[in-house]
């Protein structure tokens, strides 16, 4: 048996990446891989586990890309204005990085971490996606306690509609990075929930 071919891993996930924007995450698959890269089945599974170690590293890889961006955007609006303006910058970081990668942010939109992992995973790539997770949490949470001095339940629940939900949601339904109409929505829509606080009773 011929040993497998030499892979340029992040070459590969570039490869997966565009798939996944042009056709959806369906049209992911090993094969389809194969074909475009030019790379044969076992070597992509001499790498990759599965189908869905694929996709998962390939959202990893986006999403610390996306983290290290967030953090420096919030930490300009900290540095130049108050804490709720850290907020709306964290809530306007999805269209301000669809200027940077608009590919990148149609990937993560398209999936969540807790939705790509699974036991098969191997254990690097199921750290890699709970540090995600537990990155994002730690967020909400500062973020909540800047504004409101609390990261009771509600006030969570409300900062992580304030900087995931809501601007998921608007950007999308928009249908085009970055629209100017949507960053207004988001940014008054945000501040509203942020002057209102989380519910006293």
């Amino acid at each position: 048996m011929g040993r497998p071919q030499q892979l340029d891993v992040d070459d590969l996930l570039d490869h997966a990446r565009a798939l996944w924007v042009a056709d959806g995450m369906a049209a992911v698959t090993i094969r389809a891989l194969s074909a475009r890269s030019g790379v044969s089945n076992g070597s992509i599974y001499h790498h990759f586990d599965s189908r869905n170690h694929l996709l998962a590293e390939v959202w990893a890889k986006e999403a610390a890309a996306f983290r290290t961006y967030q953090r420096e955007q919030i930490r300009l609006a900290r540095e130049s204005g108050t804490p709720a303006d850290a907020v709306v910058a964290a809530a306007l970081v999805t269209g301000g990085y669809a200027d940077v990668d608009a590919s990148a942010v149609r990937v993560l939109l398209a999936s969540r971490p807790d939705v790509l992992n699974d036991d098969a995973l191997p254990a690097p790539v199921k750290k890699q996606l709970r540090e995600h997770r537990a990155d994002a949490a730690a967020l909400i949470g500062d973020l909540a306690e800047e504004v409101w001095g609390v990261r009771t339940p509600d006030a969570l629940t409300l900062m992580r509609n304030c900087v995931v939900d809501i601007p998921a949601r608007i950007f999308m339904a928009a249908g085009r990075p970055n629209d100017p109409l949507a960053r207004y929505a988001i940014e008054h829509a945000v501040r509203g929930v942020l002057a209102a606080g989380p519910p006293t009773t």
